[in-house]
């Protein structure tokens, strides 16, 4: 994926991919409006993405286009076409003795297969789609026998597509387990003192350190998500040309690890306060991770900021009120008014937007960091994707809806591309990710066990929860 941003003016003409020349305003298929495409034919979207001697389509236009067909055409259904009209241009070219236009030609062929592999190298995973790459490349080599240039460059492309392709094939395979939450009994129930049972702040007391941590972690986890694992939120839903696609598409586990990740976290944060005896040490664990929380925000960190409130929130923790009465919560109400979920998140996407642009003017990766709530990212996408059809009435691709989809998304990538500034502490990284973490109703008996019931209601779910878990096998 290109580092250079695509979406600048996505608002402005530029969005329109560059429009061959006589096909202005005036054109029926596609349209345009004010100089930008919103809607057209599969087929006639799929010409707009095919070089030309005089025409190659703008970056934002082959991200655009590449990103969204999946919903209406398979890659290798794609790619075929694609060939098709290489090869029609390529004996209009042959019918005339200029060799320099047909090798232009070929280059601009060979930019578009390189953006394409480079960008969505999950594409050509099936051997349909490698086979159509191959003919066209076979085709596109014969523009330039005499020296070569044209095979070396495509077998370079095709060796870094493999690679590409390898890497993402291990990780699926090395992905970690997801971790079961703890639900045996001798673990849950502090029938001895816990003084010597490490926790969170034994490994780092520091709530920067802590925080910039996290942000390793989830610098390192959203690197290994795709554009096309996020078009799965759209491709996946019912729509007319979704019969075509549904069948190959593979599960994509990069989404769901990292969903896990937040969840685990969430839990992770719950676990270190339920389970102290202490209200004290449990007051300053509470303290520990809304500094934590803070310093993840100052960061641009809003995932893993998200992930704390959420854990915080839980009803085993929120409901130990002798130990928020001795919580300093000016800091916290602060959190959780950054977290308002009024108005649609309003403060928070003020923040994530602010975050934002600091990122684009930043000189730094430390200031280039913005790590949005996922959750809420995937639910914007899956909005746009509900209240927009991916066809008009008169059976044209709503281009327009892809613009504005393309654009989140693409934003998310230039995200998570960049470089952590954090060096790597493995000591702290290992307890996140595989200290013991308490199921729901572990987590309910430990704040019974910290806090006694303080109502009737209290009373019978701790009876049940205690009793229940005593007599499980």
């Amino acid at each position: 994926m290109p580092q250079t941003p695509i979406f600048s003016s996505m608002l402005g003409s530029s969005c329109s991919g560059q429009v061959q020349p006589d096909m202005g305003e005036r054109c029926v298929d596609p349209v345009y409006q004010d100089g930008n495409l919103v809607s057209g034919s599969l087929e006639a979207l799929i010409e707009r993405l095919v070089p030309t001697m005089d025409y190659y389509p703008d970056r934002t236009y082959i991200f655009t286009f590449l990103l969204s067909s999946r919903v209406f055409i398979h890659p290798h259904e794609l790619l075929a076409k694609v060939g098709q009209i290489c090869i029609k241009q390529k004996q209009q070219l042959e019918t005339g003795t200029e060799a320099e236009k047909l090798k232009s030609f070929a280059a601009k062929i060979i930019q578009l297969l390189k953006e394409w592999t480079e960008t969505f190298p999950y594409d050509f995973q099936d051997e349909k789609s490698m086979k159509e790459l191959k003919e066209i490349a076979h085709r596109i080599t014969q523009c330039d026998e005499e020296n070569g240039t044209v095979k070396k460059i495509i077998s370079q492309m095709t060796q870094n597509l493999l690679m590409a392709l390898s890497a993402r094939s291990q990780y699926q395979e090395i992905r970690e387990k997801f971790r079961q939450p703890v639900t045996d009994k001798g673990t849950i129930l502090k029938t001895k003192p816990q003084s010597t049972q490490k926790d969170i702040l034994s490994v780092c007391c520091d709530p920067l350190i802590l925080a910039q941590q996290l942000t390793y972690i989830e610098l390192e986890r959203v690197s290994n998500i795709y554009p096309e694992d996020l078009m799965q939120i759209v491709s996946h839903m019912d729509s007319l040309d979704n019969h075509k696609c549904r069948g190959d598409v593979t599960k994509t586990y990069n989404l769901e690890a990292y969903d896990n990740w937040f969840n685990c976290l969430s839990m992770l944060v719950a676990t270190e306060i339920c389970r102290i005896v202490k209200k004290k040490q449990r007051t300053r664990m509470v303290e520990f991770f809304i500094d934590v929380a803070r310093e993840c925000f100052n960061i641009g960190n809003f995932n893993s900021m998200m992930a704390i409130i959420s854990g915080m929130n839980l009803s085993p923790v929120a409901r130990l009120k002798k130990t928020w009465s001795k919580v300093k919560t000016a800091k916290f109400d602060v959190l959780e008014h950054h977290m308002d979920p009024s108005s649609n998140f309003c403060n928070y996407r003020t923040a994530l937007q602010g975050a934002a642009q600091r990122s684009q003017t930043a000189n730094s990766n430390r200031e280039k960091i913005v790590i949005p709530v996922f959750n809420l990212f995937i639910k914007d996408i899956y909005f746009l994707h509900k209240i927009h059809t991916n066809r008009l009435p008169n059976g044209q691709i709503n281009f327009k809806k892809f613009w504005e989809i393309s654009r989140q998304i693409h934003d998310f990538l230039t995200w998570k591309q960049v470089e952590c500034p954090f060096e790597k502490d493995k000591k702290i990284q290992s307890y996140l990710l595989t200290a013991p973490i308490y199921s729901e109703e572990a987590l309910f008996i430990a704040s019974f066990e910290s806090e006694g019931p303080e109502n009737h209601m209290e009373k019978d779910s701790w009876k049940t929860l205690r009793t229940t878990l005593l007599n499980r096998a």
